[in-house]
């Protein structure tokens, strides 16, 4: 199993008015509110210290991960300490875990977005690939099969915009894979993109309505290009690179910069503590804090102003804490 060789904010669109006249009223609103958000976020990315704030029920590395709103987040699946994948779910905010809830199968190497209200898992491994799409409800705690990817595929990277989730790369047990695929809850998958490459463990981020997709490990190692994807259009553009490859990484987006959390090289025990910006408009990357150690395979989620960190691999243990990047002031 691959993982065993190695290891988010979703939008949704309301209706529109009863009228020609209220519909436009509505998405003139909406987009004056989208200007001044944007107008009030921090020109200059963030610098961060980081503080502690609790332990996870159990170590717990490469889950599947979500910002449900309210301070709240989910983590789904996942490795433990001994390498064996878990079934759990843990609902949890800055305070700690608040209830728990489980998948259909024990998994890991998945990942989710929260789509209207529901957080959605895509593919995975367990005992070989897998291609379902599990709909977990927090507010009743119901879990189930909703859908199905074109092919079973684990390694995958998802990040959600606009109502719709986006599955990046991933590996079926035999290819790494290039497609960028997009589901909303009642539509069939669809094929929305095409990176220039197979890549599995990559980094993503929704940031205006474009994805980053950043690092991960391509068929030849590991990848320091910083790729950015336009679902309206279907393209892929390289618009620059990290200091050093970087793959099993995780990443979140706070303002108009995304930010790139731990990870590791080629090597099993590489793993960095450095968190870095990265500007969606030029590709620029600057060292934004560290984390209190090195780690890879993080939830790393943008919640109340701060990212949340949950669990990762360090050099030699998995790890369940939960601690909280803090931005300090602008660079």
């Amino acid at each position: 199993m691959a993982a065993l060789i190695a290891a988010l904010a979703a939008s949704g669109c309301g209706g529109g008015g009863s009228t020609g006249t209220n519909t436009t009223r509505s998405a003139s609103a909406q987009t004056r509110a989208s200007d001044a958000s944007r107008a009030a976020a921090p020109a200059h990315p963030a610098t961060f210290g980081y503080r502690p704030l609790y332990q996870l029920l159990a170590p717990l590395k490469d889950p599947a991960f979500a910002v449900l709103g309210t301070g709240r987040f989910a983590l789904l699946g996942g490795l433990d300490s001994s390498e064996v994948s878990s079934a759990g779910i843990e609902v949890a905010d800055l305070h700690g875990v608040l209830h728990t809830a489980s998948l259909p199968l024990a998994q890991h190497d998945a990942q989710a977005a929260l789509l209207a209200g529901r957080v959605y898992v895509f593919g995975g491994g367990s005992s070989s690939q897998l291609d379902h799409i599990i709909s977990f409800d927090p507010a009743g705690g119901v879990v189930q099969t909703v859908g199905a990817l074109p092919r079973a595929q684990s390694d995958v990277a998802v990040a959600a915009t606009g109502g719709t989730a986006y599955v990046v790369g991933g590996y079926d047990g035999t290819n790494w894979l290039k497609t960028i695929l997009a589901w909303r809850p009642g539509s069939p998958v669809r094929v929305a993109g095409q990176l220039p490459v197979g890549l599995r463990y990559a980094a993503v981020s929704a940031v205006d309505g474009q994805i980053l997709i950043i690092g991960g490990s391509e068929p030849d190692g590991t990848s320091d290009a910083i790729y950015r994807f336009d679902p309206a259009t279907g393209q892929v553009q390289q618009i620059g690179r990290l200091p050093a490859p970087i793959t099993h990484a995780s990443a979140a987006t706070l303002g108009q910069f995304v930010y790139l959390v731990g990870g590791r090289g080629n090597d099993l025990g590489s793993q960095t503590a450095d968190v870095l910006s990265i500007d969606p408009r030029t590709g620029a990357v600057q060292r934004a804090g560290r984390l209190p150690e090195p780690l890879s395979d993080t939830a790393s989620l943008s919640i109340g102003g701060g990212i949340v960190v949950a669990g990762g691999l360090a050099p030699t243990t998995t790890v369940a804490g939960v601690g909280e990047l803090v931005p300090r002031h602008a660079s």
